[in-house]
This record gives structure tokens, sequence and C-alpha cells, in this order.
């Protein structure tokens, strides 16, 4: 199935070769890969770009595992790049895979060396375009700008807006608003058949995913029914206002 993502895929064609390093975000599954080893890559070679040239590296998989050392990444990016003449274009997809380590040429034990260090040091060869996908609690648009100020260029990836949804949508377009309204837009949900495969997917997704990421964000150990309670009521007012300070102060009495 081909899933359209014309408006986020113009902005990586407006953004090639600008200079800076073009960061992909979004939350989990909502599609990042599939925009740039599948939609990106496939505009590229349209314009006469060869693989040879397209540098693509899953760092979740495992059998990457040895360039999540950050220092084992840069080189094998670099020895890569073998012919000076030709523009190349570096994919590297959950870029937050990639560790921090202590400097091995200090001995200062605070001097470390992580994801970023690379980036910007990849930035500085010539004939080199970097894109970059990350998610989860480590690459949020904050996160973002503090560590690679004006040398990062971010485009922040949504879930299917309803056109999207549409256009792809494999069965009877009378049917498509109702999946919409009642799954949302992740695009895998689109391949699943029944509702119980939907609900879930979605289900295990939003608890071994999604909550993790803000577990793991906010280093919170204790009171995670609290948090249960927050997303409950928070659910249950969608459309309705929501005073987020009221919210805060009823939990904070409590």
């Amino acid at each position: 199935m081909i899933i359209n993502r014309d408006a986020y895929l113009n902005q990586l064609i407006r953004k090639k070769r600008n200079g800076l390093i073009k960061i992909i975000t979004g939350i989990r599954r909502c599609g990042k890969s599939y925009l740039l080893f599948e939609l990106y890559h496939a505009y590229l070679n349209s314009i006469g770009v060869e693989d040879n040239y397209i540098l693509e590296l899953s760092l979740d998989d495992e059998v990457n595992a040895k360039f999540r050392n950050p220092l084992e990444l840069g080189n094998h990016i670099r020895s890569l790049i073998v012919e000076q003449g030709k523009e190349y274009y570096i994919f590297l997809d959950e870029i937050q895979h990639v560790k921090e380590i202590k400097n091995p040429w200090l001995d200062d034990p605070n001097e470390k060396i992580c994801f970023v260090d690379v980036l910007l040091g990849l930035m500085k060869i010539k004939n080199a375009d970097i894109y970059v996908t990350g998610s989860n609690s480590k690459m949020l648009s904050s996160d973002i700008v503090t560590q690679f100020r004006d040398r990062g260029d971010e485009i922040r990836l949504y879930p299917l807006s309803f056109k999207e949804f549409y256009d792809a949508f494999p069965e009877k377009k009378e049917n498509a608003w109702k999946e919409y309204y009642t799954y949302g837009g992740l695009p895998r949900v689109m391949s699943l058949s029944t509702h119980k495969e939907k609900s879930d997917y979605l289900q295990n997704l939003f608890k071994n995913t999604y909550m993790k990421d803000v577990l793991d964000r906010h280093k919170i150990r204790n009171d995670k029914h609290i948090l249960d309670d927050l997303i409950n009521i928070a659910s249950s007012s969608v459309g309705s206002l929501t005073n987020p300070k009221k919210l805060s102060d009823t939990f904070l009495l409590n």
C-alpha cells in the first residue's frame, strides 16, 4: 500500500542540500521511516540519484548495533563517501539509539560524545546531505533547538490527515470517515483487518510505547497511577474546554 505524504515530501524537497541537518521528528509509528526511506528515496531516484549515493542506516536494527557507538557511526559513514565529485544523501533512522559515550581522548569523565557531535561533524562534508529521524523522549523539538541551534532543520511529522487517510483507504470510500474517527491516523492501522487487531495494536502502542516515553522523559518511577488518572480525565474531556492549571492544582492537592 502506498500512502502519499505530499506535504511532508515537499518540505524535504525544498530543504534538499540547504546546508542544514534535516531532522524528521514525530510520535512513534507515524510514518517517519516510510517518508524518508520510501517516498523521499523514490523522489531522489526520479531525479537521477542512484541508490549507491543514498546511504541508509536503520539504527534500531540489531545488525547495526555497532553503529550506536557515535565514533563507529561517524567512521562508517565517512568510509562510504568515496567519490568527491558526487553528492551523497545520508539517511539515519532512529538516531536516538546512538549512545552517549565518554570522550576517549580526554581524562575528564564529564566530557562526552553523542549523536549531535557526529551529525555536526558529518555536516562539514561538502558533498553530504544529512537526514535523520528521531522519536521518543530524547528528540523533542525543544531539545533539537537547544542541541543543534541554527544547524538543524526540523520537519515535524504527524499521523495521517483525513485526506491522506482517505486517498489511501483500501475499502469503500464511504467507510473511510468512520474508520478514521474510530481508530485515528496511524498508518499501520490501515493494514489491519478486524476491530480486535486494530484495538489491540493501538492499546499496546499506547501502553508499551507512548506511556513509556513519557515516564522515561520525566523520570517517573512512583505514583504512576496518578498519570493514569490524568490521562483518563483528559481523554474524557476531548472536545471540551480544559484548564491545565486547574488540573495541575487538583493533582497537587491530592
